[in-house]
């Protein structure tokens, strides 16, 4: 009898293990898909001030490297909620994602308008990190360049 209970636990040791494996996979098309959708979404929050976009894609220990200065998610969302200062436009140019298990490396660029006609791109890096089945940016690097007209 104690040989069968010892047998029982550890089957139902395998199918709950099996169970917590089988919840930890995702699709990457549509993690890659998703992560896109977020960083136009960010894009764009540059000159809309929506600093729920912010909230929902960074981490609680994100830092972000932003023309050499160090910021921190608390930052990056005061900073989204100021509004968008001399900012009239921003647009994702492209992303390119790149997954390593539950990591994604996205290197992409923006082109952005602001008051004054002056025209420029951010040149990054972000990534992002899978916890508790959801994508969030962990660190950031991104450079202003200037459109020479």
């Amino acid at each position: 009898m104690k040989i069968w209970s010892v047998v029982c636990s550890i089957v139902l040791f395998l199918l709950a293990a099996e169970t917590v494996q089988a919840s930890d996979t995702y699709s990457q098309n549509e993690a890659e898909r998703y992560i896109k959708e977020s960083e136009a979404a960010w894009a764009e929050s540059v000159a809309t001030n929506d600093a729920s976009v912010v909230k929902r894609i960074l981490a609680d220990d994100f830092v972000w490297v932003l023309d050499g200065e160090v910021l921190n998610k608390v930052r990056a969302v005061s900073d989204a909620e100021k509004g968008p200062g001399d900012f009239l436009s921003n647009h994702l140019d492209y992303a390119h994602v790149r997954f390593f298990g539950d990591t994604a490396v996205v290197q992409g660029s923006e082109t952005w308008t602001r008051r004054g006609g002056r025209k420029g791109h951010f040149v990054w890096t972000d990534t992002w990190l899978r916890r508790h089945g959801q994508w969030q940016i962990v660190a950031a690097e991104d450079v202003s360049v200037p459109i020479k007209e």
